[in-house]
């Protein structure tokens, strides 16, 4: 059993030249793409790292135990799974496995995010069931919550326009109490960047 009732789960893409930001990718380029990439994971991990909870890095292919990401500030493991909503459902599970009631996960896209906005997601969960930080483009940054839902994971067109309305469903369906976040923007093309990160 865990002593921190509070487990973020942050979902890391391995940082391969034409394996990341395949969007930005195709407007700015490969090389360009990565940097933006690495920018962003390094802002994450600036805001994750003092943060009062249990961390797990959640690496898409191969753990890297010797990166940025420091062994003594985060626990690491492997993403498995069919897709990104099996692959985060496991994430849920282990953390709920270990003995977390209050779990977040999160990504390495969105440069609005901060220590606060994250603290107060754990802080929502001591009264509502989910907590969910919607993205401009119509999935979200962030999803907490107390037990595995099994419903939020499946069913789901990933990394598109519906995800936050069809999450948003599901919690009605199941009659969970849910607290939203901010409205933040991902950087997933061009336009997000608003000259920032170049």
């Amino acid at each position: 059993m865990t002593v921190n009732s509070n487990l973020l789960l942050i979902f890391y893409r391995n940082p391969k030249l034409g394996k990341v930001k395949t969007r930005l990718a195709s407007t700015l380029g490969n090389e360009k793409a990565l940097s933006i990439y690495l920018k962003l994971a390094a802002h994450t991990l600036n805001i994750t790292e003092g943060l009062k909870a249990d961390k797990v890095v959640f690496y898409s292919d191969t753990v890297e135990n010797q990166d940025h990401w420091l062994n003594e500030k985060f626990k690491k493991a492997p993403q498995a799974g069919k897709d990104l909503g099996e692959r985060m459902l496991n994430a849920f599970q282990y953390g709920f496995d270990q003995g977390y009631n209050h779990i977040c996960i999160i990504g390495t896209d969105c440069l609005e995010l901060n220590t606060s906005i994250i603290e107060s997601a754990f802080e929502a969960l001591d009264q509502q069931d989910v907590v969910i930080g919607p993205a401009k483009d119509g999935g979200y940054y962030l999803l907490g919550m107390k037990k595995a839902h099994s419903d939020f994971f499946s069913n789901k067109n990933w990394s598109t326009q519906t995800v936050m309305h069809d999450t948003l469903l599901d919690t009605l369906h199941l009659k969970a109490s849910v607290h939203l976040l901010p409205l933040l923007s991902d950087v997933d093309v061009e336009e997000d960047l608003k000259g920032q990160l170049l």
